[in-house]
C-alpha cells in the first residue's frame, strides 16, 4: 500500500523544518513529503510532516489557528527579531513597568497587520527575503493581515516576559517580539519559541525525533500515522452516496440540491466541504460554484482500498 498519512512531530532546537521532512523521507523511502507550516531553526513544537496524497491537504492545514508560548528578552533589538542575530539596539529592560507591559501587548492583540521580518522566507522579485537581507540588501515587505486572537501574559521577570499567543496563519512571534520592544523604548528580541498547538495536533501528543528514528528502525513508524483529514475539522462535511461519489471521483460537479449537501444550508460561493463515501473513506475537496449552483471537485484523493 502507498504510505499517506500527517506525522505530528515535536520539532528539536537546531533543525530547520526542511530538514525534518529530508529525515523523514529518507527513513521511510517515500518521495512525497512536506510539511505545513515552518519553525524557525531555532523554534521547537509542533511541526506537522505530510507523507504521500497528505501533501496534498498542506494548504489547508497550514489555515489552523496556532498556538505558541514564547520568551521575549527586553533591552536589545537584533536585526533578525531573535537571538540570532546581531545587536541593533540597546536599551533598559529591567526598569520597564508591568502596567505598560500588558497596555503594548494588548495593543499589539488587536493589530490587524503586519510587517514580515526581513529576515524571512518570504521572496522577493523571486529570491528569499533572508538571502537579500544578508547580502546587505535593502528589502522592503508589504504589511500582511493578520488574526490575533490573543496573546495572554504568562510570567514577567524583567527583563524576561513570557507570553502565549494563539493567532492565524502567516503570524511572526518574532515581529510581535520586536514590536513590543519597540512600543516599550528599550527594544527587545524573540528568546525563544515553541508552538504547542495547531488546530487538534497538540504537542504533548507529537512524536520526537529520537522516538520517530526509534520506531524507523523496529519498523512500527507507521502507527504513528494520522489519517488526511484529522486536520480539516474546519470544513465542513457532507456525506455521498455511490452513484455521487463515482461522479466525484471522476471529476464531475454535483447539484447543490444533491440529498449530500442538504444539512449544508446557504451555502455562499466559494465555500468548500470535505466529501466521504458511504464506506465513511475520504473522497475529497469540494468548493460551492454560486453562479452554477454546484459542487465542483477541487481535490480528490485515491481510496486506501484503491491504492492497496
Amino acid at each position: 500500500m502507498t504510505t499517506q498519512g500527517i506525522l505530528n512531530v515535536d520539532k528539536p532546537e537546531g533543525i530547520t523544518s526542511f530538514g525534518v521532512v529530508g529525515l523523514v523521507r529518507r527513513l521511510s523511502g517515500v518521495r512525497k513529503v512536506g510539511h505545513a507550516g515552518t519553525l524557525d531553526p531555532t523554534a521547537t513544537g509542533v511541526l506537522l510532516v505530510c507523507l504521500g496524497q497528505a501533501v496534498r491537504v498542506s494548504e489547508y492545514l497550514m489555515e489552523l489557528p496556532k498556538t505558541y508560548r514564547g520568551t521575549v528578552r527586553l533591552g536589545v533589538a537584533t536585526d533578525t527579531f531573535d537571538a540570532a542575530g546581531e545587536t541593533v539596539f540597546e536599551g533598559d529592560g529591567e526598569s520597564v513597568d508591568e502596567a505598560a507591559l500588558r497596555a503594548a501587548l494588548e495593543a499589539l492583540a488587536r493589530q490587524e497587520e503586519q510587517v514580515p521580518p526581513a529576515y524571512s522566507a518570504l521572496k522577493v522579485a523571486g529570491t528569499p527575503a533572508h538571502r537579500l537581507a544578508r547580502a546587505g540588501r535593502p528589502v522592503s515587505l508589504r504589511p500582511r493581515k493578520v488574526s490575533i486572537e490573543r496573546i495572554d501574559l504568562l510570567s514577567f521577570r524583567p527583563p524576561l516576559v513570557e507570553i502565549e499567543v494563539r493567532c492565524g496563519k502567516g503570524t511572526y512571534i518574532r515581529t510581535l517580539a520586536d514590536d513590543l520592544g519597540r512600543r516599550l523604548g528599550c527594544g527587545g528580541h524573540l528568546a525563544s519559541l515553541r508552538r504547542t498547538a495547531a488546530g487538534p495536533f497538540d504537542v504533548d501528543e507529537a512524536v520526537t525525533l529520537e522516538r520517530l528514528e526509534a520506531a524507523f528502525a523496529d519498523g512500527s513508524w507507521q502507527e504513528l500515522l494520522l489519517p488526511l483529514d484529522y486536520g480539516l475539522g474546519h470544513i465542513p462535511a457532507a456525506y455521498l452516496e455511490m452513484e455521487a461519489e463515482k461522479d466525484v471521483r471522476h471529476g464531475c460537479p454535483l447539484a447543490a440540491e444533491s440529498p449530500a449537501f442538504q444539512r449544508l444550508s446557504g451555502p455562499e460561493d466559494g465555500q468548500r466541504c470535505r466529501a466521504y463515501g458511504e464506506d465513511g473513506s475520504f473522497v475529497g475537496i469540494l468548493r460551492y460554484d454560486g453562479g452554477a449552483k454546484l459542487w465542483r471537485p477541487q481535490k480528490v484523493f485515491i481510496s486506501a482500498h484503491a491504492i492497496a
